[in-house]
């Protein structure tokens, strides 16, 4: 079973996210800010990341930085979801390392044809 972290700082987002992953059989767990996400990545391995802009302790854009530093994630797929709507918001998301960008609310077929894409 593929396994996905959704790294949010708002519980309602990780909660629909999870929800609409776990209908779709992946195995899902959650980190409220980037710090506790890269604290959860030494003792897991994940499959492919839903990660937000706008967090405390950790922004969405420095956690795929670091994660992109750390030889097991170099590859690993990376969705940024976002109220920023803004085209310098997507630029920077994808010079972090991100591999797609949204605008939340997200559809969930349209997040989940992503993740099937990026997790085969």
């Amino acid at each position: 079973m593929k396994k996905v972290l959704v790294v949010d700082d708002s519980k309602t987002v990780r909660s629909y996210h999870k929800d609409i992953l776990k209908k779709a059989g992946y195995d899902t767990f959650e980190a409220e800010n980037g710090m506790e996400a890269l604290e959860k990545i030494i003792d897991s391995k994940f499959d492919l990341f839903l990660v937000d802009i706008n967090m405390p302790v950790m922004d969405g854009y420095s956690f795929v930085e670091d994660l992109r530093k750390n030889e097991n994630y170099k590859l690993s797929p990376v969705i940024m979801i976002s109220t920023e709507a803004e085209d310098s918001d997507r630029i920077k998301a994808f010079e972090a390392g991100s591999n797609i960008y949204y605008i939340k609310p997200v559809k969930p077929d349209i997040l989940l044809s992503s993740v099937k894409i990026l997790t085969t």
